[in-house]
Order: C-alpha cells, then structure tokens, then sequence
C-alpha cells in the first residue's frame, strides 16, 4: 500500500540551523522538498566532488590483473582530496605530453627529407654576410631556377629537390628567378634533434605517469568512500544554505529559518517528539492535490519481492496512484513463465538462485529479495514447461512418457497436438489480459464507488468483455467465434438457441454507452456528456486501444512460440553431432552457445513485453503514469 503522508513546515532558530539539521538528518524522516542551495562552501563540495568522479572514472579505466587484485589503502578525508587532485593533476600533464609529441612528430614529419635541420647554425651565417633559406622544388624543375639565384643543393628523393638559397642580404619577397613550384620550408622552433629529444622524454615521462596512475589504484575504495562522503556533504549544505529565512539585521533579532517537507504518519510521533525536545515549530497538514508528495511503499515481505525488478526500471507510482505491486508480482512471474516457457530453462534459473542464495549465505543474505524472486521465477517457469511439456525444445516423441502424463491437455502439443495447443494458448493468453485488464476497471469501480463516475469504470470493463468475443472472432477462429448466428455457432455452443454474439455486441454496446456518459463525471451528466461530445475522437479511438490491449496479450504466446523454435532448431543442428565420437564436443558447444543465447534473448522479451504489460497496458487501464518520486528522507546515509 502508499503510505499516507503529512505535509510539515519546521522552523528553527537561524543561528542554530546547522545543529538543528544535522539532528533531523539524524532522526530520518522527512523528506525535504526541492531545494537550491548556494554557498561558496557548497560550490567547494561539489567542485571536490567532480574532482572525485574524474579521478575514480580515471582508475577505473586502469586495469590490473584479476588473478592478483590490488590491496586497497584507507585514507582520510583530507588525504582523498588531495589524491584525488593528484590523479586528475597526472591525468591532465599526460594529455599535455601527448599533444606535445604530437605537434613535435608532426613538426619532424617536415624535415624527413632534410636530415638534421638546427635553426641555429643556419643563423650562424648571418655574420658573414650570408642569408640560407630552404626549400623544395619538384626534381625535374630545379634546372629552371634561374642563373641569379645562387643555390646549394642538399638532396634528390621521392622526385623532390631539396636546396638552400644563399643570398647577402635578408629575403624579403620572391626571388625573381625562382619557378612558381619552388616553396620555402619554413624554420624549426628548434633543431630537430630537439624536437626528437623533447619526444623521447614526453614517453619517459608518460610512461612515469602511467606507473604512478597504477600505484594510486590501491586508493580507488579510499575514494569512493570520499565520494559518498562529499555527496553526503553536499546535500547537507544545499539544505543548510536552502533554507528560507529572515534576513533582518537589527541588534537583538532572533531570525528564523524554516523548511518544507513530508513525512509518513506512522513518524509523525517521533518528529512531534524530537520538535518537543529541541525546540522546533511545527505545523502539519494534509498535502494538496498539486503538491509534490514523495510515494512510499508498505508491503508484505512477499508482495515486497517485486520491489528488485521495479527499483531497476525506476519506475514509482504516483502519490495519488494505486500501489500495484502485488498484481504486478503475480502477473510478472506468469508472464516470465510463458515468455521463457521451458521447464529446462526454469530449472536453470532456480539452480542459479541457488547459487545466489548460497553466495549471500556467507554475508547473511541468502533470502535476500532478488534471489527469492529469481527462485519464484524459474519456479513458475519450470511449472509452466511442465505443463506444455516443453523441455529444452526436444521432440515430445523423446521424452520420457512420464513427462508427458504429467503435462496439460488443453495446452499441451505433445498430448492434443501443436495447433490445438497454439490456439488454446493464445486463448489463455487472451483470457489473461481480460482478467488483469478488468482488475484494474474493478479497482476504478472501488476508488468511484460513491460517485457515478463509478459507472463510468464498469463501461470500460463491459467493453473489455464484448471486446474479447471480437478478439475471439478476428484473432483465433471466425467460425467457432462468428460475429452472427450461424448453424456452427448453433454447435459449438451447444444449446438450441443461445445468441452469444449478439450478447456481446450488446455488452460491447452497453459498455461504450456507459462510458460515454458517465467517465468524465464530476457532479453534473450533462458536462459529462458535453466533454464525452468534445472528445468525441479519442472516444471513439478507444473502442480500438481496448482491441489493440486484448491483442497485445498474445505477444506472450508469439514470443515462447519464437523461443521454441530456436531451441528445436538448436537441438536439430547438434543432434548429428552426437553420432560420431569426434564432433561430440562440438555438439555440446553448440548446445550450450546456442540455449544460452535463447536464454538472454528470452530474458531481454521479458524485460520488454514482460515489464511492458504491466507497465503499459495495466497501467493505462488503471489511469497510471508512473509519475510519483520515490520518498527519500533527509537523513545520514
């Protein structure tokens, strides 16, 4: 169930605010509505913070033999700091270096031809008179350099001449004589054999960097720990900073600050008794409807079970909303088994909540909510392949008789045959979505009950239940579900005369006509139907959604019929494997690398058509959109 909450403003002493947070922080139970801080105090946490991140992202792109795992050093919080400023420091000096070698191999990339190039012994020259330029000329062009121009010629390679021009007096534009395919090779910064040695000790030192990087990854948990720290510190502060308060100034004022927050009426004694004890004001009421009112959920330990999988998805129902959790743990664990619809699959998944369970046995785990719902998972799924007589995809003709006794008749391939178990499959899984979708019309009915807008919500139902006949007639067999009377419909029902159809056209009818008039119900049948009247095509769409819901049910059955065949296909590719010796082990690869792969593919159906039945169809049925905030109490994590 959603616990109810209290709407509470406490207000304290401003010079005391800091004692006074860090005791409610201690007692732990309101959850504090959204606030910005700013302070320079704040701006230096988080700053600290990114710092953090940047140096464990750092570390952890590290990595280090699993065989020999680093033993981990503790450190204070002053200590992380600075490490963690000393990381991203190292980090920061290696980018440099690289972009360094860089430009310098680049600058290198230019005299490749040239040999050692200095700078300044070509300016050494320059005393005596002597100007030395270089440059490049294609091969075949350096005889058209004209006489006036006096050149010295260092190298012919790749079809490139490689000359100096000599001149007495500085260059200051195109020597006349040279061709127009003469370039200058601008000067180095420095000589080449710098550059190289610059490059040579940007490696020695990278490599420096790279060991010292290393060594700190024995400080990794050390800063985890800082960074849950400083998030810690930093939610405080944005609270302490936050908080609405007086600002006047005068000479014996006593300012006050105040927050806002919500608390769960099953706390308000202890924070009436904390406000008592340290003094705080308090005031209470009841939140309103447009008020950001944190969900908290209250549960059974099995009900409780589904919390793993929805604490994963992130997904928490409004205040206002229905707490589904226990539908949604009944209709997932069905909806698992027929997606994975394997007992040998099922099997699989209960040995690995075993070995889930003998694991958390050594930390005092072993019944922890995860692994009990992955045991009731493949529990389900193992009762559900039972009962189809599915056992690794094989043949039904090469099972054992017992496993087929055992199975189910009516959905059973191995005992009525594959086409009669399909379509009484997917009529099972029509008859799901009818039951789970008019839950969720029988709880609106319950929460209207003492306004006529509970009509409103039987309407929908009715139109789920004409709908199935349609559903029936479209989907699986037109002439055992016709649409009129007909001498089989007179058949297959059994009787003389009994007009099924026309009951549920008329119950189709009746249904859209009661939600017509009474959904929008507030008070007043005439404003209803007006707003019925003004929406009168997303009405009419609905009659199709409620088609389209039934319908979507039978992704169940397509999606096990898929697994199925993957699993038969494997099973067919290995089975001549197994007739000669040699190619034994290839066949038990193959069957493993290829159930395993079915595994996960069924695994990623369920999370999508799994979760979504439940997340989407049911939801919108139930008028849900997932919107609430999960409550989250100030308090020491």
């Amino acid at each position: 169930m959603i616990v109810k909450m209290k709407k509470v403003s406490l207000v304290v002493v401003d010079s005391t605010k800091k004692d006074s947070l860090k005791k409610l922080r201690k007692l732990g139970v309101v959850h504090l509505e959204k606030m910005e801080g700013n302070s320079a105090v704040l701006s230096a946490y988080r700053e600290s913070s990114s710092e953090t991140d940047k140096a464990i992202a750092i570390l952890e792109e590290t990595k280090t033999s699993k065989k020999h795992p680093v033993a981990q050093v503790t450190l204070d919080k002053a200590e992380a700091a600075a490490k963690a400023k000393e990381i991203v420091a190292l980090t920061e000096r290696k980018k440099s270096l690289f972009d360094s070698m860089s430009q310098d191999s680049v600058e290198l990339s230019r005299f490749d031809g040239w040999g050692a190039v200095d700078p300044a012994w070509l300016q050494s020259f320059v005393p005596q008179g002597m100007y030395l330029y270089m440059y490049e000329i294609p091969a075949e062009k350096y005889l058209l350099i004209g006489s006036e121009c006096k050149t010295v010629l260092v190298n012919t390679v790749s079809k490139t001449a490689r000359f100096l021009l000599v001149s007495e007096k500085p260059v200051e534009e195109r020597p006349a004589g040279l061709p127009p395919e003469a370039y200058a090779v601008p000067l180095p910064a420095e000589s080449t054999q710098a550059l190289a040695d610059g490059i040579r000790s940007a490696e020695q030192e990278i490599s420096r960097i790279d060991h010292d990087i290393l060594t700190a990854k024995k400080y990794e948990d050390a800063l985890r720990n800082y960074r849950s720290l400083l998030a810690s510190d930093i939610e405080f502060e944005n609270v302490c900073s936050g908080m609405e308060h007086e600002s006047s100034e005068k000479p014996g004022d006593c300012n006050l600050a105040w927050l806002t927050g919500y608390v769960p009426v099953d706390s308000m004694d202890s924070l009436k008794k904390a406000c008592s004890e340290y003094g705080w004001a308090m005031a209470s009421c009841d939140p309103a409807e447009d008020d950001p009112v944190p969900t908290k959920l209250k549960n059974n330990k099995v009900v409780s079970l589904i919390y793993p999988l929805t604490n994963f998805l992130d997904v928490t129902p409004g205040y206002n909303e229905y707490d589904i959790s226990g539908w949604f743990l009944l209709f997932f664990c069905i909806f698992f088994a027929m997606i994975f619809g394997d007992a040998g699959y099922g099997a699989l998944v209960s040995i690995i909540a075993f070995i889930m369970m003998a694991k958390g046995a050594k930390s005092g785990k072993a019944l922890a909510p995860i692994n009990v719902l992955v045991l009731l998972l493949g529990l389900c799924t193992m009762a559900w392949g039972v009962l189809t007589c599915t056992w690794f995809g094989i043949e039904s003709s090469k099972l054992p008789s017992w496993m087929v006794d055992i199975s189910f008749a009516p959905i059973s391939a191995a005992k009525i045959g594959s086409d009669a178990a399909n379509t009484n499959q997917q009529i099972f899984c029509f008859i799901l979505a009818i039951i789970q979708l008019s839950i969720a019309h029988l709880k609106g009915v319950i929460r209207y009950r003492h306004s006529l807008r509970c009509l409103g919500e039987l309407g929908s139902m009715l139109e789920l239940w004409g709908m199935f006949y349609v559903v029936m007639d479209m989907v699986v067999d037109a002439v055992k579900y016709p649409l009129g009377i007909t001498p089989e419909t007179l058949y297959f029902f059994g009787v003389d005369y009994l007009p099924v159809p026309y009951v549920a056209i008329a119950v189709l009818l009746a249904g859209f006509a009661l939600n017509f008039i009474f959904s929008n119900y507030s008070g007043s049948i005439k404003d209803s139907v007006l707003e019925s009247c003004r929406n009168i095509i997303s009405v009419l769409l609905g009659i199709v959604n409620v088609f389209s819901d039934i319908v979507s049910y039978i992704r169940l059955w397509a999606v096990a019929l898929a697994g199925a065949a993957i699993s038969s296909t494997i099973n067919t590719m290995a089975g001549p494997m197994f007739g000669k010796l040699t190619i034994v082990v290839f066949g038990v690869v193959l069957l493993c690398f290829g159930h395993g792969l079915n595994i996960i593919l069924n695994l990623l159906s369920v999370i999508v058509h799994g979760v979504r039945l439940n997340t989407l169809e049911f939801s919108q049925h139930l008028g849900m959109s997932w919107s609430g905030t999960k409550y989250s109490p100030f308090s020491e994590k």
